[in-house]
C-alpha cells in the first residue's frame, strides 16, 4: 500500500495500492488495461480541490503531473489543445504568451483541466460560465484502454465534458479561446436591501457579477467585471498585498481561529469586517481579475438554482441561518450563469444562480450545510459535484433530464466500473 492521498481541504483521503505517473495518453491506456486485468479500480484525482470523495481510489492512482502542457494551437479555428493534467494556472500562463485567453473561469486556478471539467467548475456571467461550455473537443481513455474522441454535437461529448470521472480518464481537451482581453473590476459595499432590489439590473448591466453576503449583517460586497479596451491598471503591489494577502487571507485566518474558539463572536466580527470594506477599481488581463488567492482552508457546499428563484432562495437561507442560530464567519457567495448543454452540468438547460456556503476547515459544517441544503432542494437545486452535499442517485436522476442517457454512456464505456468509487456509487448508482 502506498502513502495516503489527501485533498486540499483534508476531507477526502484514500490509500491507493499503486501510484503511476503517466506522461502520455498511451501510458494512461496501458495503466488502465493493466489495472483492469488485475481487478483494480483507477482514478486520476487532479489537484485535489474537490471537497467530496469524487477522486478517491483504493486501486491505481494516476498522478496527473506528468500529463501537462500544450499539444497544439490553431489560430484559424481559435482553439488550444492541452493535456488534461495541465492546471488552469499553467494554461493561463501559456495563453498569456500567445496573446489568447479563456472566455471565463472560476475564482481559483490550481485545479487540473480534467478535474475542473469533471466537476463542472464555473465562473459568473459571460456568454458561457462553465469551463465545459468552452470546450470544442476532448479525448479520453475508456475502461478497455481505448482512446475515444468526441466533439461538439456528439452525444459522447455532452456526456463526457462534465463526466465526474465516471466515463474514463480525460487525456486531452480542446478549448475555444479568444484574443486576450482586459477586465475592469469594480468592488463596492452594498446593503442587503439594495442587492435584492437591484440584482437583476446588476447582472443585466455587467459582464460578470460576484456577490458576497456577510451572515448576521445587512452588508454585502459586490464585484462587477467588465471588458474594456483600456490598458491594464492593476492595484499597486502594496494595495494588493494588504487587501488580498494580509486582510483576505492572513487576518481572515486569525478571525476564523478566534471565532472557532468563541463562536458567539461571529456576528460582531462580521459586522466589523464587512463595514471595514472599501471600494476599489482596477484593470488587468482577464484571468488575473477572475482569480483570487485562497490560502485559508475551508469546506464548501454550493448549489445551482433556477435563475428566477435564486434571490428568493438566498433570502430563505438567511432566515434559516438566523432562526437556527448558527454562527457563520464566511460570507455566502452568489453567482449567476447562462445555461449550457453538458448533460450533468449543474446549469444544464437553464439559466442559474449559484449559492455557495463555506465554513473554516476546523468548523463542524454538518448542521449548517444540511439545514441550508433542505432549503436549496425545495427550490429545485442541483449540488456542485465537487462540493459537499448529501444527494443520491435516486433524487439526482429527477434533477437532470439526461441522467439516464449519461448512465447509458457509462454502461458502454465502463461496464465493469473500473472508474467507480463510493462517491460515484452514491450519486450515479
Amino acid at each position: 500500500m502506498t502513502a495516503a492521498w489527501t485533498s486540499w481541504s483534508g476531507l477526502a483521503e484514500s490509500r491507493p495500492r499503486q501510484v503511476l505517473r503517466p506522461t502520455s495518453p498511451a501510458e494512461v491506456a496501458d495503466a488502465v488495461v493493466a489495472a483492469r486485468a488485475s481487478g483494480l479500480r483507477v482514478k486520476m484525482p487532479g489537484s485535489g480541490h474537490s471537497f467530496t470523495d469524487i477522486a478517491t481510489t483504493d486501486g491505481v492512482l494516476l498522478d496527473p503531473t506528468g500529463l501537462t502542457g500544450l499539444v497544439s494551437v490553431d489560430r484559424e479555428a481559435m482553439t488550444v489543445t492541452a493535456l488534461a493534467g495541465t492546471t488552469l494556472r499553467q494554461l493561463n500562463a501559456a495563453l498569456d504568451v500567445l496573446g489568447l485567453a479563456l472566455h471565463n473561469m472560476g475564482d481559483v486556478d490550481p485545479q487540473t483541466l480534467a478535474g475542473a471539467l469533471a466537476t463542472g467548475t464555473h465562473g459568473s456571467g459571460g456568454v458561457t460560465s462553465s469551463l465545459s461550455g468552452q470546450l470544442s473537443s476532448l479525448t479520453l481513455v475508456d475502461s478497455s484502454g481505448t482512446e475515444r474522441s468526441a466533439s461538439l454535437g456528439e452525444p459522447l461529448f455532452d456526456a463526457a465534458r462534465v463526466g465526474l470521472g465516471a466515463l474514463g480518464i480525460l487525456t486531452t481537451v480542446t478549448f475555444r479561446v479568444e484574443p486576450a482581453f482586459v477586465l475592469e473590476a469594480d468592488e463596492r459595499p452594498m446593503s442587503w436591501q439594495d442587492v435584492l432590489a437591484s440584482y437583476d439590473e446588476l447582472t443585466r448591466s455587467h459582464h460578470h457579477v460576484d456577490l458576497y453576503w456577510f451572515p448576521h449583517t445587512d452588508n454585502c460586497l459586490v464585484k462587477t467585471d467588465d471588458r474594456t479596451l483600456e490598458d491594464p491598471a492593476p492595484l499597486s503591489r502594496a494595495r494588493a498585498w494588504v487587501d488580498d494577502e494580509l486582510l483576505s487571507n492572513t487576518v481572515f485566518g486569525w478571525v476564523n481561529r478566534l471565532t472557532n474558539a468563541r463562536p458567539s463572536l461571529a456576528p460582531r466580527v462580521n459586522a466589523i469586517s464587512s463595514r471595514a470594506l472599501s471600494a476599489r477599481t482596477y484593470r488587468d488581463v482577464s484571468h488575473k481579475v477572475f482569480v483570487s488567492p485562497r490560502r485559508v482552508v475551508f469546506r464548501e457546499m454550493e448549489y445551482s438554482l433556477p435563475r428566477e428563484v435564486g434571490m428568493e432562495a438566498l433570502a430563505e437561507a438567511r432566515r434559516v441561518i438566523e432562526r437556527r442560530g448558527w454562527n457563520i464567519t464566511f460570507p455566502v457567495e452568489v453567482r449567476c450563469t447562462p445555461p449550457d448543454e453538458a448533460w450533468l452540468s449543474t446549469t444544464h438547460d437553464r439559466e442559474s444562480v449559484y449559492l455557495a456556503f463555506h465554513v473554516h476547515r476546523d468548523t463542524d459544517h454538518r448542521a449548517y450545510f444540511e439545514g441550508v441544503e433542505e432549503v436549496l432542494r425545495a427550490y429545485d437545486g442541483r449540488p456542485h459535484w465537487g462540493k459537499l452535499h448529501t444527494r443520491t442517485a435516486a433524487d439526482l436522476a429527477l434533477a437532470y433530464p439526461r441522467f439516464g442517457d449519461f448512465l447509458a454512456v457509462r454502461d458502454e464505456l465502463d461496464p465493469d466500473r473500473v472508474f467507480t468509487n463510493p462517491y460515484l456509487e452514491r450519486v450515479l448508482g
